[in-house]
C-alpha cells in the first residue's frame, strides 16, 4: 500500500527507545536481526528450551533463574499459571524474589501489548544493580494453527526486539501440549538452545524476517465461500469508512468491539488510500463468532513482516505511524498478504 518513496505512516517497524543502542532499519521491505552500536552494553540472549517432563522443564529454567538472583537482575516469570506454580514450588523462598507477568506470554494479551510490558520491564530493569532483565517462560499458543502462526512471528520478532538490549530470555517449549509446528520452530526462532546439558547455537536458526515469510498462511475458513459484503472501487476514504461503520455495526453484537473495530479498520483504510492506489476495496466475513475483513489497494505493495508491533514514531498519537499497531491490538489477527499487484491486509477477531 505504499509508495516507494513515501513514508510508513501506519506502517510501523520496531525500533526501539532508549539512547545508545543501533537498530537496523528496513529498508525496501527487508529486515534484519539489530546489531549494537558502539558502547552498547551486553547484547541479548534469546534462548529456547524444548522439554517433554516437569523434571526436564524445572533442570532447565531453575539454574537460569537463579543465575539471574546471584547477578541480582530484574528476574520475571511469564508463563501460564500451573507452569508458574511448579516453577515457584521449586524455587521455594527464592520465588519472592521472582515477579510474574503474564502480559509477556500472550494469554489474553496482543502482540503490541506484551512488547509494551517488556519495554516496561526493561526500563524497571535499568535500577537494578546489574541492569539487566532476565526473562523465563512460555507462549500461549492456543489451538488454531492461526494463533500458532502469531506466536512463532512474534517469537522471530523478539530477536530484533530485544536486539543489543541487556535482557535474556528463555522460552519453554513443552513437548506434552505444543504441536509438532509450534516444536519444529522453535530451534529456528532462537539463535541458542538450552538442554540439562547446557548452552548450544541452534544450527537452524533463521534470519527473522525470512522465517516468517516462510510461515504457512493459515486461510479463514469463512473466506472460502462468499463475502457477506463485497465494496469494489471506494470513491473516497470517506464513504469506505462510512460504508464499513454500518456493516460493523449490524454484525458486531457489542457496540464497543464493533467501535473498536471500526477504529482499526478506518486506520488500515486510511492507509491504503494515502500509500496505495485504487481502486481500494474490502471484503467483510461474518460468523456467528468471527468476523473477517480484507482491505486491497492496487499500489505498489507492502513486505515488511513486522510492522505494527510496535509504534513507528512513538506513543504519541499525534506522530501518527499507529495504523497497524492499533490493528494489531483491537483486532486478534492481522496479516499482511503483498501481492504482485497491490497489497491485502487481513484482519480476524473473535466477536464477544
Amino acid at each position: 500500500m505504499m509508495s516507494q518513496n513515501a513514508q510508513p505512516v501506519g506502517r510501523d517497524v520496531p525500533v526501539p527507545d532508549g539512547a545508545g543502542v543501533g537498530m537496523s532499519q528496513v529498508v525496501g521491505g527487508d529486515a534484519a536481526v539489530a546489531r549494537p552500536a558502539s558502547g552498547a552494553r551486553a547484547p541479548s540472549v534469546h534462548l529456547a528450551a524444548l522439554v517433554g517432563s516437569d523434571e526436564e522443564l524445572l533442570a532447565c529454567v531453575l539454574p537460569y533463574l537463579d543465575e539471574g538472583l546471584r547477578d541480582d537482575e530484574l528476574v520475571v516469570l511469564s508463563c501460564l499459571p500451573d507452569t508458574a506454580a511448579l516453577i515457584s514450588d521449586a524455587l521455594g523462598e527464592r520465588a519472592g524474589s521472582v515477579e510474574s507477568d503474564t502480559r509477556l506470554c500472550l494469554l489474553d494479551t496482543s502482540v503490541p501489548d506484551a512488547a509494551a510490558a517488556t519495554w516496561e520491564l526493561m526500563r524497571r530493569a535499568r535500577e537494578t544493580p546489574s541492569g539487566r532483565l532476565r526473562l523465563a517462560g512460555g507462549l500461549e499458543f492456543g489451538p488454531e494453527p492461526r494463533n500458532w502462526r502469531e506466536g512463532l512471528r512474534y517469537e522471530a520478532a523478539i530477536n530484533m526486539l530485544l536486539a543489543a538490549r541487556p535482557v535474556s530470555a528463555l522460552c519453554v517449549f513443552d513437548g506434552r501440549v505444543l504441536p509438532a509446528e509450534v516444536l519444529a520452530g522453535a530451534a529456528a526462532t532462537h539463535p541458542q538452545l538450552l538442554d540439562g546439558r547446557g548452552t548450544r547455537a541452534s544450527a537452524q536458526f533463521q534470519e527473522p524476517a525470512d522465517f516468517v515469510r516462510r510461515l504457512p498462511l493459515p486461510r479463514e475458513p469463512v473466506e472460502d465461500a462468499a463475502p457477506d459484503v463485497a465494496i469494489d472501487d471506494a470513491p473516497s476514504l470517506a464513504v469506505l469508512r462510512r460504508e464499513l461503520r454500518v456493516v460493523l455495526e449490524s454484525r458486531v453484537p457489542d457496540p464497543d468491539q464493533a467501535a473498536d473495530l471500526h477504529f482499526a479498520l478506518s486506520e488500515i483504510a486510511s492507509n491504503a488510500f494515502r500509500h496505495g492506489a485504487r481502486p481500494v476495496s474490502a471484503r467483510v466475513w461474518a460468523t456467528a463468532d468471527r468476523l473477517v475483513c480484507a482491505i486491497t489497494d492496487s499500489g505498489c505493495g507492502f513486505d515488511v513482516p513486522f510492522a505494527g508491533f510496535r509504534p513507528a514514531h512513538g506513543v504519541d498519537l499525534a506522530n501518527g505511524g499507529m495504523g497497524l499497531w492499533l490493528a494489531r491490538k483491537l483486532w486478534d489477527h492481522v496479516d499482511v498478504l503483498p501481492d504482485q499487484v497491490g497489497c491485502t491486509v487481513r484482519l480476524s477477531a473473535r466477536l464477544r
